[in-house]
């Protein structure tokens, strides 16, 4: 009758504590949360909307080119920019590209424009970026609101 009262009294706990899985779970979401608007770069623009295939690059560094409504251009090269840019004429905007690709041509150039800028001087800042040494330029968009 002893042994009986023994197997009964060490039954195994067959719970999971899955607190503290939680707890992490909701510090993490925290963490992403704060620091996703803090990676974004280049300057606010008003970008176009269109479908297009998710490019994914492994690049460290990365050049953006942007144009914001009221025209004026800025470069941007790293991970993040400036919390106050300063615009950049066009002609020196080749010049620095220039310099940017010939020490290292395998970082990819982006361009981002608002969506109120004049056809023509996106064009204009493409053929200087072309001209300037870097193929294959980029343009970012947001993707359109609800799905394709």
């Amino acid at each position: 009758m002893e042994a009986a009262s023994r197997r009964q009294r060490r039954k195994p706990m067959a719970e999971i504590n899955v607190v503290p899985l939680i707890d992490v779970m909701l510090v993490l979401l925290i963490v992403f949360m704060i620091t996703a608007p803090l990676i974004t770069q280049g300057i606010k623009v008003d970008l176009p909307k269109a479908s297009a295939e998710v490019v994914d690059d492994t690049a460290k560094e990365t050049l953006v080119v942007s144009i914001n409504a009221a025209g004026e251009y800025f470069v941007s090269l790293g991970e993040s920019s400036a919390d106050d840019p300063t615009p950049v004429p066009l002609e020196q905007i080749g010049e620095m590209v220039g310099k940017i690709m010939n020490q290292n041509p395998s970082v990819p150039v982006f361009l981002e424009a608002d969506t109120t800028v004049n056809y023509g001087l996106v064009m204009q800042l493409l053929a200087t970026l072309e001209n300037s040494g870097a193929p294959g330029v980029r343009l970012i968009t947001q993707p359109p609101i609800g799905g394709k």
